[in-house]
C-alpha cells in the first residue's frame, strides 16, 4: 500500500519555496486492549459528566476554557486559536542550518519523512544533496494541527527527514536531580567500566535486531485465548545479584564475557578521556 500524505508544507530559505508533503515516519506497535463490563463482557462506553449541572453533556454542548486561577477559566473558541495560526502555517521557514551533533537527542519529539510535491522535485534534490555534503541540519518552525513546533530538516536515506522538537522551555533542568556528583570512582574501576563498553560495542545500530518480545508474549496470550486454551502467563525470570562491590561486579561482567565467546577477547582500553557528550549520539542518526 502506498504512503499516505498526512499534510503539505513549503520548505524556505533564501528565495527558494520548495513544495514538500509530510508522511509519518513511525508508529507504535503496542497492543491495545479495550475496556469491558465484566459482568457481561460488553465494551464500555466513556460518557463527559457535569458534576455541577448532574447531567451527562453531549460532544456538541463542550468549549475549550484554560485555567488562570484555581476553578477559574477562561473560554477560547476554536476560530480564535485558528486565526492565531496566521498565513504562514505552512511555510516552513529555515532559521539556520547547525551541525547534527550539536542538537541533544532530548529536544527531538516525533518524526517524518519529506518527500517533494509537485514541481518541487528539483529544489528537493538541490537541497538534500546540499546538506549532506555540508554536514547540516535545518531548524525552522511550522504549524502542524493548531501547534507552532520547533522543527530539524535532516538530510537521510537519501531524502529529507522532519523531526518536531521541544522548546527549550518545554524540557526539564536536569540541575534539579541528584546524578551522583558525590560518589567516589576508585583506581581502575573507569578502566574497567571502558573496557566492559568496548565489549559491547559495534560501529553501527542495526534496529533490526531488537524485538519487541513483551508485545509478542501479549499477542501469544491473546492468539491461545482466541483458540480457547487455558493460559498461565509468565514473564521471563532475570536473576539479578545485588551488587556489592563494583569493582568485582565489573571484573565478573567481563570474564563472563570472555567465557561465553559472545564477542572477541577483551583488549586493554586505550582510551582514557571522558566519555563523549550525549548530543554526540545523535551523529549515529546520519548513517
Amino acid at each position: 500500500m502506498a504512503p499516505h500524505s498526512i499534510g503539505s508544507g513549503t520548505i524556505s530559505f533564501g528565495l527558494v519555496s520548495i513544495p514538500v508533503r509530510l508522511y509519518t515516519a513511525a508508529s507504535s506497535a503496542s497492543v491495545s486492549f479495550n475496556l469491558l463490563h465484566a459482568k457481561c463482557g460488553s465494551r464500555i462506553k466513556q460518557q463527559t459528566f457535569c458534576p455541577v449541572c448532574n447531567e451527562v453533556v453531549d460532544r456538541a454542548s463542550l468549549v475549550r476554557g484554560y485555567e488562570f486561577a484555581k476553578d477559574q477559566y477562561v473560554r477560547v473558541t476554536d476560530d480564535e486559536l485558528k486565526a492565531l495560526e496566521g498565513e504562514a502555517s505552512k511555510v516552513i521557514d529555515i532559521a539556520e542550518f547547525v551541525p547534527l551533533e550539536s542538537v541533544d537527542p532530548i529536544y527531538f519529539e516525533k518524526a517524518y519523512y519529506l518527500g517533494p510535491d509537485k514541481g518541487g522535485d528539483k529544489a528537493y534534490r538541490l537541497l538534500a544533496d546540499a546538506m549532506e555534503k555540508q554536514g547540516r541540519v535545518a531548524l525552522a518552525k511550522f504549524v502542524m494541527r493548531g501547534k507552532e513546533s520547533l522543527v530539524l530538516i535532516r538530510p537521510a536515506q537519501g531524502g529529507l527527514m522532519l523531526h518536531t522538537m521541544y522548546f527549550a522551555d518545554e524540557v526539564r533542568d536536569f540541575g534539579e536531580i541528584d546524578r551522583g556528583q558525590s560518589a567516589k570512582i576508585k583506581a581502575g574501576e573507569l578502566e574497567l567500566a571502558q573496557q566492559l563498553i568496548d565489549g559491547l560495542s559495534n560501529d553501527e545500530f542495526s534496529p533490526a535486531q531488537y524485538q519487541d518480545e513483551y508485545r509478542h508474549r501479549v499477542l501469544d496470550v491473546v492468539n491461545q485465548k482466541v483458540e480457547g486454551k487455558e493460559v498461565t502467563a509468565v514473564g521471563p525470570q532475570v536473576q539479578r545479584a545485588q551488587v556489592i562491590d563494583l569493582m568485582e561486579a565489573l571484573k565478573e561482567s567481563l570474564a563472563k564475557r570472555v567465557a561465553s565467546g559472545e564477542k572477541r577477547p577483551l583488549a586493554k582500553a586505550k582510551r582514557t578521556e571522558p566519555a563523549a557528550p550525549p548530543a554526540k549520539r545523535a551523529q549515529a542518526a546520519k548513517k
